[in-house]
């Protein structure tokens, strides 16, 4: 008997019993859909974390003084002659401090950041409006200010911000520019702060001193000998491993890459015990199928039927309900992402690797928990097949 014949009697066996046989496919439909749902938010949220270290800027590297006493503070002339430094591009000590930022009588607490020209660069921080701090800024201590997307939309609405004057703890500053709106990262929001010269930060903050700084690499390559070099710097100035931090941006993605993809492999794992599930009801259905069928084996069997058709009929009748459940799971699971991902504010991210291993994953437990049936309805004796009432 030839396959396609052999197909047709499995469908027909199939579309006999369409209730039965939907409510089989079930369980194979959940599992496949459960499986790219969560692998693809597992997917997406682990792309957008990656984008937005990677927004941060180009081969970062951070510097954090953690000690206490004047080793441990690094001044703003000592971190600059870095540059000198084989393999670095970009300097950019900051200043950090909390502030309140009134405009009229708009009042808005937020943070600020005392930085140079380079930080621009160095960390990917471009404007929408305006300008950028420049080398004058510094050199005169000039109040002028930059506000993140949400500082002004506290302050001004929709209002644009620049050329006005804002008061930051009571002193005039002048607005000269509006930073693109980035979204936050693992050290807070980027939308949400202030950014004025290092120099007027220092006074503005009484802070002496830089206790951070990000420092951008030439290349990829050359990341790993910055951080050396620093590290080195550092240590022979405070003689204690544990008074500063240095870590690069490259370190930072392979250890969120790390998680996110246990987290990502657990959530398929979980779901697929639902294809499992979904398989044991085959082989349940199917056992169920033969004993029906008993008599009708029989009878196939004395017209000449062999004992291969009869497996072959029951593997690939247990392949297609697999399998179909395969494709309406994919179906359900491609729009379920989409849908929860619009309605939840979730990324997802649906991969055709991710779909094609459901599939596949649906027909092989077609083939697992297919052929114990299939084996035995194939082994039934014909005389006594013949005989079952």
């Amino acid at each position: 008997m030839g396959v396609w014949q052999i197909v047709k009697l499995a469908v027909k066996g199939i579309q006999a019993n369409k209730m039965r046989s939907f409510l089989t496919m079930l369980g194979v439909i959940i599992g496949v859909a459960a499986v790219i749902i969560l692998v693809s938010i597992g997917a997406g949220t682990s792309k957008s974390v990656t984008d937005r270290i990677e927004g941060m800027g180009s081969n970062l590297i951070s510097v954090n003084m953690r000690g206490s006493g004047s080793s441990a503070v690094l001044t703003y002339e000592e971190v600059m002659q870095w540059k000198e430094r084989t393999g670095i591009k970009g300097i950019a000590p900051v200043v950090n401090g909390s502030v309140s930022v009134k405009y009229g009588s708009n009042k808005y607490d937020t943070s600020l950041e005392g930085v140079n020209d380079e930080y621009r660069e160095v960390r990917n921080h471009n404007v929408q409006r305006g300008r950028f701090i420049i080398p004058a800024d510094i050199s005169f201590r000039q109040k002028v200010a930059l506000l993140g997307t949400e500082v002004s939309r506290q302050l001004f609405g929709t209002m644009n911000p620049v050329g006005e004057t804002v008061k930051i703890n009571g002193i005039n500053f002048k607005v000269v520019g509006l930073l693109e709106e980035k979204g936050s990262e693992s050290m807070g929001s980027n939308d949400d702060k202030v950014i004025i010269p290092f120099s007027t930060a220092e006074r503005l903050m009484t802070s002496i001193g830089v206790r951070n700084v990000y420092i951008q690499a030439e290349s990829p390559e050359m990341v790993e000998s910055v951080v050396a070099q620093i590290e080195n710097f550092l240590y022979r100035k405070t003689n204690d491993e544990e008074a500063y931090r240095v870590f690069n941006q490259a370190e930072m993605l392979s250890t969120v890459n790390q998680v996110t993809g246990m987290l990502t492999a657990m959530l398929g794992g979980i779901a697929s015990i639902s294809l499992l599930v979904g398989g044991i009801g085959i082989m349940n259905i199917m056992l169920v199928s033969v004993t029906e069928r008993t008599r009708e084996i029989g009878i196939r069997k004395a017209v000449g039927a062999k004992r291969r058709d009869i497996l072959r009929q029951f593997l690939i009748e247990a392949l297609v309900v697999s399998g179909t459940g395969g494709i309406i799971g994919i179906t359900l699971g491609i729009g379920g992402s989409r849908l929860l991902g619009s309605l939840m504010s979730i990324p997802t991210e649906v991969s055709l690797k991710v779909m094609g291993l459901a599939f596949g994953f649906s027909v092989l437990i077609g083939i697992i928990f297919g052929m114990y049936p299939a084996n035995k309805a194939a082994k039934l004796n014909p005389i006594e097949a013949l005989r079952f009432e």
